[in-house]
């Protein structure tokens, strides 16, 4: 009988918002482009620009 593998945990790499990225974020708000294309052109998550504008305190797409 085979033994059973531990079912490997895959570690969560998150990259940093420097401070380029917080001044694109601003400029993308203000010109009030859509997460999905701000998303693909940061190479970030919707939900993690979402996220740090609400912590930056500017709007991003329905939040306006």
């Amino acid at each position: 009988m085979e033994v059973a593998k531990k079912a490997v945990k895959k570690k969560i790499a998150r990259k940093e918002y420097t401070a380029a990225d917080i001044k694109l974020l601003k400029m993308h708000s203000k010109a009030r482009t859509p997460v999905t294309k701000l998303a693909k052109l940061m190479k970030r998550s919707e939900g993690s620009l979402r996220q740090k504008a609400l912590k930056l305190g500017i709007g991003l797409g329905h939040q306006r």
